[in-house]
């Protein structure tokens, strides 16, 4: 697999896979941690979710400034083991139950992946500029991110059995471990990468740092605190008087408002030639925000769907196994002093206080009657936190099936352009929240468990949505920028996937409001639906500027 390819790959490979490792178990245990109210921090779906699309906004928003800031000044190297090295302190942090530390913790992980993320992947591309390794780039680009796929299937079996052994700090440790692994890896690699980790420095025709600092970051910040700042209209629903659910989203979203003005200033002062490309660009970067706000909700809404309406009973062999392995709890059907929460599984709160109840543990809430095991008898339930390596798991099996499935439309000169495929990634996405549908009506809106099949189907159809949109990000990117302005636009493209995330945050904490949980992913169909046909409308208008830059 590796003999074609530079020698770096391997090194890369890898330290790609364990940066994954460590980034989605720290993800996939995030909100069950926020949402714990022993060991955790007792927070409400709505606080939680708002909180972690908050989080994974943030991380997607820096790898721009991240990318800059290697291209022009410290080089590849030096920003991908700084930004390493910040994330690994931060998973370490994320542990200790304390909120300030906590808030800490995200931020170096924020910090630190706008270092790591571009920059390993502008690293790998530099060694494919050479003649003998050009033809080879996309085949690179797939061996690579399946590293970073199976990193994140893994990570999850890990993060649960310690979290079970030993609690969620040995977890998130778990994470950091990860972390400076990748970074080690990356560094035993040093003798392959020549010249290829230089900075490029500033060239002809670059935005100067400083101006984006003053154009784009400044305003930014500004917007920001007048946005957490800011009140609306206070009332009995809404007695903070928040304009957008809280101060976070409210922040985020005016902290947008200079960065959204900045790139349609590109477009207006653009030369004649590159308004085209850049209007499509544009025009790419608004529809996929709707697609990143309804697949992040793995880390949120479907992980709460995991954990309290999905059926995690295992027996038998499969019950030997995953007891052995400590990925599986075991709970006693007994009554005792629990949390309370109602018939929505909303926790009660008073004063901020987690109000408590004698009642069995809240998992058998929403069993069948004929399914309730024996009075004191224990049940095992698989962690929560393993529903999110079926996603990683089903782009390990669809990414060769998909990569075929192009190779044989390409031979047939009937592969689709860019667009087009983007635009049947949002149709796809959109079919898989109807499995999610199915399965609320399957379980009687929750007040019976259903099969974690609905979820492993859901997954599959949405991964093969994901397969067909998001390699397509960066290579439509690359493919349609004006030279001097390609950084910039990669850093819309993050832009665009950053707003979706804390769109998707928005999404999962209005969970609880819903009473009828269809009614929920309705919602999330009618925005995928809403993108799929803007995108279609203006198919013609994107294929029409492809071909006219000579590119498919």
């Amino acid at each position: 697999m590796w003999k074609s390819h530079p020698k770096a790959l391997p090194y890369l490979f890898l330290s790609e896979m364990w940066e994954r490792f460590g980034y989605y178990l720290m993800i996939g245990i995030f909100t069950l941690y926020l949402k714990d109210v022993e060991a955790g921090f007792a927070m409400t779906e709505k606080e939680a979710s708002d909180l972690y699309g908050t989080f994974i906004a943030l991380v997607f928003l820096t790898p721009f400034i991240g990318g800059l800031v290697a291209d022009r000044y410290w080089g590849y190297k030096k920003s991908i083991v700084i930004g390493g090295i910040m994330m690994g302190a931060g998973y370490f942090m994320m542990g200790i139950h304390d909120i300030t530390m906590l808030y800490i913790a995200m931020t170096l992980v924020i910090v630190g992946n706008g270092f790591f993320k571009p920059n390993i992947s502008t690293l790998l591309g530099n060694f494919y500029t050479e003649d003998q390794y050009k033809d080879k780039k996309d085949e690179g680009y797939n061996i690579f991110y399946m590293g970073i796929n199976v990193g994140a299937f893994i990570c999850n079996f890990f993060g649960a059995a310690l979290q079970i052994l030993l609690g969620w700090q040995y977890a998130f440790m778990a994470a950091g471990v990860g972390m400076f692994v990748g970074v080690i890896v990356f560094l035993l690699g040093t003798k392959h990468y020549g010249d290829k980790t230089e900075k490029k420095g500033v060239q002809a025709g670059d935005m100067p740092f400083w101006k984006i600092v003053m154009f784009i970051l400044v305003p930014s910040a500004v917007f920001g605190v007048i946005g957490w700042l800011l009140k609306g209209v206070t009332s009995e629903a809404n007695p903070s008087g928040y304009i957008f659910g809280s101060d976070s989203t409210d922040a985020f979203i005016f902290a947008c408002i200079p960065v959204i003005f900045f790139y349609g200033s590109l477009y207006f002062k653009a030369k004649v030639e590159d308004k085209r490309p850049i209007g499509a660009l544009l025009t790419i970067f608004a529809v996929v925000i709707l697609f990143w706000a309804v697949f992040k909700l793995n880390g949120s809404a479907l992980t709460t769907w995991a954990d309290r309406y999905t059926d995690r009973e295992i027996t038998g062999t499969t019950q030997t196994v995953f007891n052995g392995l400590k990925l599986a709890k075991e709970v006693e059907y007994k009554k005792d002093t629990v949390e309370l929460y109602d018939a929505s599984f909303r926790i009660q709160k008073v004063d901020g206080e987690v109000q408590k109840t004698v009642d069995y543990p809240v998992y058998f809430r929403n069993v069948a009657k004929d399914k309730l095991p024996e009075e004191g008898s224990k049940v095992s339930l698989w962690a929560t936190n393993l529903s999110q390596s079926i996603n990683p798991g089903w782009v390990i099996i669809l990414t060769p099936l998909v990569v075929a499935f192009f190779t044989f439309l390409r031979s047939r000169k009937k592969e689709p352009s860019t667009p087009t495929k983007i635009a049947f990634g949002l149709l796809i996405s959109a079919l898989s929240v109807l499995v999610m549908i199915a399965a609320v009506n399957m379980g009687a809106n929750g007040t019976e468990k259903v099969s974690v099949w609905w979820l492993v189907a859901n997954y599959g159809v949405i991964t093969i949505g994901e397969l067909f949109l998001s390699p397509m990000g960066l290579s439509v990117v690359s493919k349609l920028s004006p030279t001097n302005i390609t950084s910039l636009m990669m850093g819309g493209w993050f832009l665009s996937t950053s707003i979706g995330n804390k769109l998707s945050g928005v999404l999962a904490s209005l969970w609880d409001t819903y009473d009828n949980k269809q009614d929920f992913f309705w919602v999330n169909f009618g925005l995928l639906m809403f993108a799929t046909l803007l995108m279609f409308i203006l198919l013609k208008q994107l294929n029409k500027v492809m071909q006219e830059k000579g590119i498919h």
